[in-house]
C-alpha cells in the first residue's frame, strides 16, 4: 500500500522497506502493540534531511493531525517536511498509533517521546545540535505535540535500551490549530473521546488538558490558528498561550481571519498563507536557523 507521503508499506512490520531514512521506533516491536499491521501497530519515523549546504543542525518532529484516528501524511506531513528542509531544518515525520488501531492514551505520547529520544540519541550521526530538537503538530497532532512539551523526563540512565537513556523534552514547539483543552466548551470532543474514552476520570482529563500542565519548564512555543476554524476552535490556542504567558515561557500566537480547519501550509489563503514565514522568523529569532558547528551528517 502506498501512503500519501510516498512511503511503501508491506504486509508486516518486519518487512517494512526502509526508504532513505524511514525506520520503526522499536525494531523488535512496539510496547503495547496489539498486532503487526504496519499502518496501525508499528510506529515509525521518516527522516527528511536538507542538503548539507543548507543544513543548520536543527530538527523538528512532525506530528500530522487526524483526530487521533487517521494521519494527514500529505499536507501535514510530507509538505511540512519539504518546507522545513527549505529552511535547512531536518524534518522527522512521526507515524504514531491511534484509535483506528484500538490505541488510546498513553500510547500516542509514548510514541512521540520515543521519537524525541531516538532523534536526540542520533544527533551526532545526523549533524544535529541535541539542544535544538523541537516538535510540531497539527490539530490532534498539535495536542500530541503539546503533550510532549508538558509531559517529559530526562531519560533513564540505567535503561538497558540506550535510546531510553535520553531525555524526551522538546527544545521548542510549533502548534498549528491544535487541540489543547479537554472537558471545556471549546473542546474537540472527537479527539478527547478517541484518546481518553467516553467517560475519562477527572484526573485523566486534567492531566491531558495541556494548558493546565504548563510550567516554567515548558518549551518556547509558536502557535497559529484561524478565526474561521469551526473544527477546532481558536480558544484552544488562546488558552495555551495564556498559560505560557503566565508561566513566563517565550511564546508567539497568530490568529488569522480566514481559513478552514486543516489548512496545512495554507496555500492561497490570504493572510493565513503567511504563517510559515512568521514561524520561520520566530525560529530565526531563537537562533534555531543559525548554522551550528561544521559537523555534517554521516553519509
Amino acid at each position: 500500500m502506498l501512503l500519501a507521503s510516498g512511503i511503501l508499506l508491506f504486509a508486516s512490520c518486519a518487512s517494512v522497506t526502509k526508504q532513505p531514512s524511514r525506520e520503526l521506533l522499536w525494531s523488535q516491536g512496539a510496547p503495547g502493540a496489539k498486532g503487526n499491521n504496519p499502518e496501525k501497530d508499528c510506529p515509525a519515523i521518516t527522516i527528511y534531511s536538507p542538503s548539507q549546504r543548507e543544513h543548520v543542525g536543527t530538527a523538528i518532529i512532525v506530528c500530522p493531525g487526524g483526530g487521533y484516528v487517521n494521519l494527514a501524511m500529505g499536507h501535514e506531513g510530507l509538505e511540512i517536511a519539504t518546507w522545513l528542509n527549505s529552511l535547512g531544518v531536518t524534518a522527522v515525520v512521526l507515524e504514531y498509533r491511534r484509535g483506528n488501531g484500538g490505541y488510546a492514551h498513553p500510547i500516542p505520547i509514548q510514541d512521540a517521546q520515543r521519537a524525541m529520544r531516538t532523534v536526540r540519541s542520533r544527533a551526532e550521526e545526523l549533524g544535529l545540535d541535541p539542544q535544538r530538537i523541537g516538535i510540531l503538530g497539527f490539530s490532534a497532532g498539535g495536542h500530541l505535540a503539546s503533550t510532549a512539551g508538558t509531559h517529559f523526563d530526562d531519560g533513564n540512565a540505567a535503561a538497558v535500551d540506550p535510546i531510553e537513556r535520553f531525555g524526551c523534552r522538546p527544545d521548542f514547539m510549533v502548534l498549528c490549530y491544535p487541540v489543547i483543552a479537554f472537558d471545556e466548551p471549546f473542546t474537540h470532543r472527537g479527539s478527547q473521546h478517541r484518546l481518553l474514552g467516553k467517560e475519562p476520570s477527572a484526573e485523566l482529563l486534567l492531566e491531558l488538558s495541556n494548558e493546565k500542565q504548563v510550567t516554567v519548564d515548558t518549551p518556547p512555543t509558536f502557535l497559529f490558528h484561524t478565526d474561521e476554524d469551526d473544527g477546532v476552535l481558536a480558544e484552544n490556542s488562546v488558552a495555551f498561550y495564556q498559560a505560557l504567558r503566565k508561566a513566563k515561557v517565550p511564546a508567539e500566537l497568530h490568529i488569522y481571519r480566514q481559513g478552514r480547519h486543516g489548512l496545512g501550509l495554507a496555500h492561497d489563503v490570504v493572510g493565513t498563507a503567511g504563517w510559515p514565514a512568521a514561524c520561520s522568523q520566530w525560529m530565526r529569532g531563537l537562533g534555531l536557523l543559525d548554522k551550528t558547528s561544521p559537523t555534517e551528517p554521516s553519509p
